[in-house]
């Protein structure tokens, strides 16, 4: 199989955002977003997905932290999706469950090549420091809707939005990894009935 990397950059009027992926990494991270609690998610997403990341961001903060961070999703998503390419040999499906003291949250995930965002988070606090827990969606969002993946995500239970955010973010790295994992049975296989699991189809 070849190297599953990839590099995408995205410059708006509102925000300049590149994105570099490793699916084949080791869990590194380097974020540099002027977002500290989101770059700690991000992080969690290096660390259980075993994919490295790069991720370098200046957005219009000033305003708020909407722009930048959906744009975040957005440019992460063309990213991961040009590094896993025609998805042959691969799961295709990951899940995972993880727990953080009280909290708890499932992630499943479907490379399929349709975007769609299940989510249903209700976090007990509407902000963690400075960072509102609302731009969650909107990164996880802007991500389905450019890796074309289908994405639910349910936070079963929690008391602290913090741990809330961080069973979120653990889960998705660890679903992505068990999808993006080769599969020697399947070999050369897409792993779809219809033979591709592109964006056109």
């Amino acid at each position: 199989m070849s190297e599953r990397k990839a590099s995408v950059e995205r410059n708006t009027l509102e925000t300049q955002i590149k994105a570099t992926v490793n699916l084949d990494g080791t869990g590194q991270s380097k974020l540099d977003t002027g977002l500290p609690f989101l770059e700690h998610m991000l992080d969690q997403v290096a660390r259980h997905g075993l994919v490295d990341l790069e991720i370098t961001a200046k957005g219009d903060l000033h305003i708020d932290a909407h722009h930048t961070v959906e744009d975040i999703g957005i440019t992460l998503g063309q990213a991961f999706a040009r590094a896993w390419g025609d998805k042959k040999g691969i799961r295709r499906y990951g899940h995972s469950y993880v727990p953080l003291d009280e909290a708890l949250s499932r992630v499943v995930i479907d490379l399929s090549g349709r975007p769609g965002l299940e989510m249903f988070v209700d976090f007990t606090r509407g902000r963690v420091g400075d960072f509102d827990v609302d731009l969650f969606y909107e990164f996880f969002q802007g991500l389905v809707n450019h890796a074309m993946v289908t994405l639910h995500i349910d936070n079963l239970r929690g008391k602290n939005a913090h741990h809330q955010a961080e069973t979120v973010f653990k889960a998705f790295g660890r679903a992505l990894r068990m999808a993006v994992e080769v599969d020697a049975r399947m070999a050369d296989i897409t792993p779809s009935t219809k033979g591709t699991l592109t964006e056109k189809d």
